[in-house]
């Protein structure tokens, strides 16, 4: 059957158009949701055989109960599903309202895109037992789009709720949408009169029904509220554990060096000290206090990283215009300690998505690292090239290496890789963690593979310019 609305049908004017109209109701769609489940409660219970005519959301939720009361009362009962035709305007018409999907009951009508209807939903029963209208109204928000000037809705805004039973208002209502069906339409039999008054009885039942149902939704939302602030609650906890922790290593890292010094210099102002020992003190003094100059700096550098983490956007960046520039700043370094420093870097290879100074920095904490923990006369290696949609960047070396319980820990903040040897590398314990947190932001990954006293080799991997970013994985190999 072939039913359509005219476009200047809007039952909420219709109920307001009648003598002494229901007053309107600033309800929430949680209410609504309530008085209809409430209505179809009743419908079921007394097995009424009704004609329905509605618009509801096409959500589930909603569409479930008319379902509901199909399967419960069967084919003595009939349904006029109103639903936006959308397929005028070629999508959406430009308000944000998806389509109804298409109705398993009995006759879709059809209502044109620009129906006042459209900010209207309703579930009108029409039984000579018991006749009730539902209706829910969107008001219009008078605010003018700053770009377009059109009017906008607000579809967080209470809606305006009317329920009766008053079969004056109804009557009108079934009169308004006779005069509103299109003349190409398939004939409607629409006869029917709306009694003036239903049962007292039916009336007490709905009452009840209406109580009932509301108050099982606000458990409801109680209930997902409480779940919701548990979660939150625990999320603060644990934030706030993490960041006791924090602070708490953080304290134990900056009380070291100071005890030292303090050590130090306790021991300098012995009356019989030797000048051998004066010396010693004197260069102990110095490491703790580079110790922690370079605490401090680390700790500074990984705030301002943190801060700034989610503001900076990501650029497209040449690894050959960045790694040769760095490796050679660290070639003095490498000369020094008798180490073989070399790198290979092809020119052709893709750009990466990145900032150019998020690179320099994970250069620089790595191939630090590689020449700091390898011993005079060792060899350190960096290699790029291409895998897949990745470029892929490794820095191998030939030094002491890192145990395999120690491997998960090493991207651990103020975490330092525990040695029997017995020279002390210092290093505030932080430039995986930088490595780690700049990763994280621009979708690369880092994989580790090392043995104690043969070597390590730190292998990142960056998205290439065209291929979407992932999320990291520290993969301890």
């Amino acid at each position: 059957m072939n039913v359509s609305l005219a476009k200047d049908l809007s039952v909420y004017q219709l109920v307001m158009g009648v003598q002494v109209p229901p007053k309107p109701l600033s309800l929430s769609p949680a209410t609504l949701l309530s008085l209809v489940r409430a209505q179809i409660d009743l419908l079921i219970e007394q097995q009424i055989a009704a004609t329905l005519w509605v618009k509801l959301p096409p959500e589930k939720i909603w569409q479930s109960e008319l379902a509901r009361y199909q399967s419960s009362v069967g084919a003595s009962s009939f349904i006029y599903t109103c639903q936006i035709d959308e397929s005028e305007k070629g999508g959406d018409g430009g308000t944000g309202e998806e389509n109804t999907p298409s109705s398993p009951y009995d006759v879709l009508v059809h209502l044109p895109p620009d129906s006042q209807l459209r900010r209207e939903n309703f579930l009108m029963v029409l039984s000579p037992q018991f006749c009730s209208l539902i209706l829910a109204h969107r008001p219009l928000k008078k605010r003018k789009n700053q770009t377009s000037g059109k009017l906008n809705t607000n579809k967080n805004q209470p809606l305006l709720i009317i329920t009766t039973v008053e079969g004056r208002v109804i009557q009108q209502v079934l009169n308004g949408i006779q005069q509103a069906i299109t003349p190409e339409s398939s004939p409607i039999p629409i006869d029917f009169i709306s009694p003036t008054a239903p049962q007292a009885a039916l009336i007490n039942q709905l009452f009840t029904k209406q109580l009932l149902r509301q108050d099982e939704i606000n458990r409801q939302i109680i209930t997902a509220r409480t779940t919701k602030l548990q979660q939150l609650n625990q999320e603060l906890h644990n934030k706030d554990q993490l960041q006791d922790e924090y602070l708490n290593n953080l304290c134990h890292e900056l009380r070291t060096p100071l005890t030292h010094m303090k050590t130090a210099l306790s021991l300098l102002n012995s009356p019989n000290l030797k000048p051998p020992q004066r010396q010693r003190y004197l260069q102990m003094l110095n490491t703790q206090c580079d110790q922690q100059n370079s605490l401090i700096t680390g700790l500074l550098e990984l705030v301002q990283i943190e801060r700034n983490l989610e503001g900076t956007p990501l650029e497209s960046v040449q690894l050959s215009e960045i790694v040769p520039g760095v490796v050679s700043t660290y070639q003095p370094v490498a000369q020094e300690k008798g180490i073989m420093l070399a790198y290979t870097v092809p020119t052709e290879l893709p750009s990466i998505w990145c900032v150019s100074g998020w690179l320099r920095q994970i250069v620089i904490n790595l191939l630090h690292n590689s020449i700091k923990f390898t011993p005079n006369g060792g060899q350190v290696w960096v290699r790029a090239r291409i895998q897949g949609d990745y470029v892929q960047l490794e820095f191998r070396d030939t030094g002491i290496g890192i145990a395999e319980n120690e491997i998960p820990k090493i991207f651990d903040r103020f975490y330092r890789v525990r040695t029997a040897a017995t020279e002390n590398y210092g290093g505030a314990g932080l430039g995986l963690t930088i490595v780690q947190q700049l990763l994280l932001r621009c979708g690369g990954s880092i994989s580790v593979k090392s043995k104690l006293y043969e070597g390590s080799t730190f292998t990142v991997q960056l998205a290439t310019v065209g291929n979407t970013p992932r999320a990291i994985a520290i993969e301890n190999e």
